[in-house]
């Protein structure tokens, strides 16, 4: 049955797309993209915990971050990158600010203050619920990263905060630094997924929770949003993602391959696509013949056309705030309209038998 709706938005601006990619293949083969939401959230914490298929050992983690976390600037493999470091001075040729490195030779790993590295546990393994411990969730080498052993120290079990510049203890945490954000929160959005219970985003990560998940912090989203994947994450995703590596787990961090998948999950600042052809707002066709128009608009309303049935529809402003939800929409007439709504961009997302589509509109 074709049926015409009748909108008026307005949300925030929405951050533009960029880069161009596809899904890991063959690993996301089949995937069910049309989901979104929670839905997506649980789909995806699926696979990711059903191709984990080799188990690493604490002491394992020695040997593989000395592989996938190599600095990929240096020809000679020689060097590791580290963890919430800043400075580009290497031990011994400087040992006063040795705490500040963020690369040191690969070998040089173990306990000791001076020119060493030890294993970080980005999700501090007092944090977790239970105690991580240093199996299972405590060898998971997605989140187990080199890290200079005074500044690890520093950061013990202090929650990630807000801050700005090099990395260091805030007000009321830890801020892992400018470079390093991101990847912390890809890190803690996958450790989430994998581990739904035990890893919980609120207890490593101080802030407000995002409306549509209790357990998911909006700091997360926004570094997620701002320090866009390295060369070096891809790699050591990739690595991980291959079972047939000697550390290989068999399992990848989806927001490494899209951190936009964080942003169909739980909305907050656009992260970077980089599946525009797949995952794009606008690029969405999961409704059949499903159109939204004008867009944009310059008399406040939007109309929603489609030949099903809806059974939601959603406005949602770029930090993931729900302005409006309907339910089953009533068509009186099939019209529906909202008034007096100021200029902007948002999301809309149009839901119908276990289907959805999100939308870009502008109101200008």
């Amino acid at each position: 049955m074709k049926k015409f709706y009748s909108l008026a938005l307005a949300l925030s601006p929405l951050l533009g797309f960029a880069q161009a990619g596809a899904p890991a293949s063959p690993y996301y083969n089949g995937f069910n993209w049309t989901v979104t939401g929670s839905s997506l959230k649980s789909a995806l914490s699926t696979k990711i915990t059903n191709t984990h298929t080799k188990t690493l050992s604490y002491d394992d983690i020695w040997d593989v971050d000395k592989i996938i976390d190599l600095d990929p600037n240096d020809a000679s493999n020689a060097n590791v990158l580290l963890l919430y470091g800043f400075s580009n001075n290497m031990c011994p040729a400087s040992t006063s600010d040795n705490n500040d490195h963020r690369r040191r030779n690969k070998n040089s790993n173990g306990g000791g203050n001076t020119c060493q590295w030890n294993r970080e546990h980005t999700f501090a393994k007092s944090l977790g619920t239970p105690d991580l411990g240093t199996s299972g969730p405590g060898a998971d080498a997605h989140h187990l990263r080199p890290a200079d052993v005074t500044r690890n120290g520093n950061r013990g079990n202090l929650k990630f905060a807000a801050g700005s510049g090099n990395s260091g203890s805030v007000a009321g945490g830890w801020y892992p630094g400018d470079e390093w954000k991101g990847d912390v929160a890809r890190m803690i959005m996958y450790m989430y997924l994998r581990y739904p219970t035990r890893c919980l985003p609120k207890n490593v990560a101080t802030g407000s929770t995002v409306s549509s998940d209790s357990n998911m912090i909006s700091l997360l989203l926004q570094w997620n949003a701002e320090d866009p994947v390295s060369e070096y994450e891809d790699r050591r995703n990739t690595y991980l993602g291959n079972a047939s590596n000697t550390y290989g787990q068999g399992n990848r961090n989806p927001f490494i391959d899209n951190p936009y998948l964080a942003t169909v999950i739980w909305g907050g600042p656009v992260a970077e696509n980089r599946w525009p052809g797949m995952l794009a707002a606008d690029s969405f066709d999961l409704l059949a013949n499903v159109m939204v128009y004008p867009n944009p608009s310059n008399d406040q309303k939007i109309n929603i056309y489609s030949e099903k049935e809806l059974d939601e529809i959603e406005l949602i402003n770029i930090n993931g705030q729900m302005i409006q939800q309907i339910k089953k929409p009533v068509h009186n007439q099939e019209v529906y309209t909202l008034e007096n709504l100021p200029q902007g961009f948002y999301l809309i997302r149009i839901s119908s038998e276990n289907m959805s589509t999100t939308k870009k509109v502008i109101i200008n």
